[in-house]
């Protein structure tokens, strides 16, 4: 379980939900439902946590918030 903020949006244009990680640049996920889309966002923080330490960057610290928005 990862603590990163986690802020989860309706996108129109896509009819989908999108789950945004802010702490960690460009990790996103989406899905049909907004727990879809929260459930596939700890696979992309994984990934992105992975990547990061693969290449030697960063990790930044989780805030462990968790906000959702609809």
């Amino acid at each position: 379980m990862h603590k990163y903020e986690i802020i989860i949006y309706w996108n129109s244009d896509d009819n989908i939900f999108v789950a945004e990680v802010p702490e960690l640049a460009g990790c996103t996920a989406h899905g049909k439902t907004q727990d879809d889309a929260l459930a596939k966002s700890s696979e992309a923080i994984r990934l992105w946590i992975d990547t990061a330490k693969e290449f030697g960057d960063p990790i930044p610290e989780a805030k462990g918030r968790r906000l959702i928005f609809a």
